[in-house]
């Protein structure tokens, strides 16, 4: 089946979909079985990487390659701040990128916020919803986790219209994904007590991390009905299967 047809199907599920309240997870049985394979896939691979290399790499080092990540998606949150109508915060990433790359060294330190120039991440999901598109049901994917399908189109958005995919090429565009995957790595490492907790200290891991991704994600795009779990805050998640490639 073509992208394009995907996308489609995915934005017709979404207008028929209930406005952000509650919890629509029509597709329960496949999305439990995606989250299985994805605590597996934590469990045998992401995690034990995440700590070799939190325990190998020095931490400057890491906090390095991070930045170096975020600097590589400025280019998608200009492009979606400007899609939104948002010229201001797409005004503030455009400065912060430059600030970076001119006096952090490439993007490695970041100058930016030391200089109190703010960064506002954003996503082409968070541009849906700025137009008018319901979230739709909620879905787990496959190595990205919960989503919901206004979300997933997003994603294959954001990685198809990624401004850097015309410029970088090779060596240089697999330097760029290999900055991504470890930074998220460095995510993990650091936020690893609170990714446990969510993955296998809770009595119900699917239904833990579908309530708090939905609680975060209205809370970020400043809508309500996030159905929030017992004793959960709306600031409380790390998503513990946040886009492995910096997108």
């Amino acid at each position: 089946m073509r992208p394009g047809l995907v996308a489609v199907l995915l934005l017709a599920g979404c207008a028929g979909a209930p406005a952000s309240q509650g919890i629509h997870d029509p597709l329960e049985s496949f999305n439990r079985a995606v989250h299985a394979s994805n605590k597996t896939s934590d469990r045998l691979l992401v995690r034990p990487a995440s700590q070799a290399y939190g325990a190998v790499v020095p931490e400057p080092l890491r906090q390095g390659v991070s930045n170096l990540a975020d600097v590589l998606a400025l280019p998608g949150d200009i492009a979606n701040g400007l899609l939104q109508g948002n010229v201001e915060e797409a005004g503030t990433n455009l400065v912060r990128l430059a600030v970076n790359l001119t006096f952090g060294l490439g993007g490695v330190i970041d100058f930016a916020d030391a200089a109190g120039i703010p960064e506002h991440k954003t996503d082409f999901g968070e541009t849906l919803a700025v137009w008018g598109v319901g979230e739709g049901p909620y879905l787990e994917l496959p190595v990205l986790g919960p989503s919901t399908a206004r979300d997933a189109v997003g994603s294959v958005v954001d990685l198809a219209l990624n401004p850097l995919n015309g410029v970088l090429e090779g060596d240089d565009r697999i330097a760029a994904a290999a900055a991504g995957v470890l930074s998220r790595l460095n995510d993990r490492y650091r936020y690893s007590a609170t990714v446990d907790s969510i993955l296998y200290d809770s009595a119900d891991s699917y239904a833990q991390a579908r309530l708090l991704y939905l609680q975060n994600r209205r809370f970020a795009l400043g809508q309500s009905g996030g159905g929030a779990a017992e004793g959960a805050t709306d600031d409380s998640f790390i998503d513990p299967y946040e886009d492995p490639y910096g997108q």
